[in-house]
């Protein structure tokens, strides 16, 4: 099967005019990097939609460091935020049954899955071109399992999937500098409980 150069698609997407474009985050220091990239070459509406973030503390500390990287970040600002529901009960109801997966296992693919199908729903409801998401910067996330999720899930939405490999040119690394310089608050697990138990077993 022939390699897909993701990131090589998607700006063949974005040479070619400037879309509306519903970029799902999930974190301020993911956000950074993906904006700086190409914030310029889109007309952007940031989608906050991660009921997996558990506890409601955490999820809301999450949420305030992106409107205050918005807010600070030159080509950020501007930018809308739509905050998506927070129902962590439909995260947990098919991720209690794959707590013993692993990190990128079963259980993540399922919420990823939901995240982006919320998206493409939201982008279609919007009326955006595409729908995209800034998972594919971390290296702890397929970017292939992301990108054929997403393509898949926008056959049943009238929105296309944005590919992207955004930890490709040193994504992940500007990330980290990013964060330091607007001091931003970087978590070492991805939101839900059964990965902070991976990261910290004895809590």
């Amino acid at each position: 099967m022939q390699k897909i150069n993701y990131d090589l698609e998607m700006m063949k997407i974005l040479d070619s005019g400037k879309p509306d474009v519903l970029l799902h985050v999930c974190c301020a220091p993911c956000s950074s990097a993906v904006l700086e990239r190409i914030a310029q070459q889109a007309n952007l509406t940031l989608f906050f939609y991660n009921p997996n973030i558990i506890p409601e503390s955490e999820y809301q500390y999450r949420l305030q460091e992106l409107q205050r990287l918005v807010r600070e970040m030159p080509c950020a600002q501007g930018i809308a935020i739509l905050e998506g529901e927070y129902h962590p009960e439909k995260f947990l109801e098919f991720a209690q049954a794959l707590a013993e997966e692993p990190e990128r296992g079963a259980r993540c693919q399922k919420c990823i899955a939901m995240r982006l199908e919320e998206t493409a729903r939201q982008a279609q409801i919007l009326g955006a071109d595409y729908f995209a998401t800034t998972l594919t910067l971390s290296p702890h996330k397929d970017a292939f399992f992301i990108n054929t999720a997403g393509y898949a899930i926008a056959q049943n939405y009238a929105v296309n999937w944005m590919p992207s490999d955004f930890k490709k040119k040193n994504g992940y690394l500007r990330s980290i500098e990013l964060s330091r310089e607007y001091c931003l608050y970087r978590q070492d697990f991805c939101g839900c409980p059964f990965s902070r138990k991976l990261k910290h077993p004895e809590n």
